[in-house]
């Protein structure tokens, strides 16, 4: 429902916008996750899930390869509980949680945006590590509540659309400022 709001509400232009539902399924985060990078080669993925803890909009800065001991909807637990073996135990974004998190909440928006260093260790965890691990950081994850506790699908709607957009101009910003110091 959320996601129906954001197709409605769009990102800019020149923003591409692809939206996939992906099954709370370890296995199938393993091989859905590579493919969709090689399919689209993003310049961002942006995942969100739903948390029946959370009551604001939380913006994961880090995923974790290890301590995955939670049965998923198949019944199945990785093995080595953990994502890419040999991996390393945390990876950041490479988009500053604390920047979006303050332009955001700056927008006057009716949504509280908190950041987070725990996704949880279930499959949101794993699927932003297993992302992370693929893009070398050029993942985010954004947990939000269960609808109408407290917010409504057009809130939510509203409020991922001012993140994804902050989150792209902070990369285009840093990419700006990455191939200004190539040309000297």
């Amino acid at each position: 429902v959320v996601f129906q709001e954001l197709e409605k509400l769009g990102l800019r232009d020149d923003v591409d916008l692809h939206v996939y539902e992906v099954p709370v399924e370890y296995q199938t985060v393993q091989r859905l996750i590579p493919a969709l990078w090689k399919k689209h080669s993003p310049q961002l993925v942006v995942h969100v899930g739903v948390s029946g803890m959370a009551t604001t909009v939380t913006l994961e800065k880090c995923g974790h390869n290890v301590g995955y001991k939670g049965l998923d909807n198949c019944r199945f637990c990785p093995g080595s509980q953990c994502c890419v073996e040999g991996g390393p135990e945390c990876i950041d974004s490479i988009i500053d949680m604390d920047a979006v998190c303050r332009r955001v909440s700056a927008l006057g928006l009716d949504v509280t945006v908190t950041i987070s260093k725990d996704a949880g260790r279930y499959l949101c965890d794993f699927t932003y590590y297993t992302s992370l691990y693929q893009s070398r950081g050029r993942s985010a994850f954004v947990h939000v509540p269960p609808l109408g506790k407290p917010y409504s699908a057009e809130q939510l709607g509203r409020a991922l659309q001012a993140i994804i957009e902050e989150m792209l101009q902070l990369l285009e910003h840093s990419e700006d400022k990455i191939n200004c110091q190539h040309e000297h």
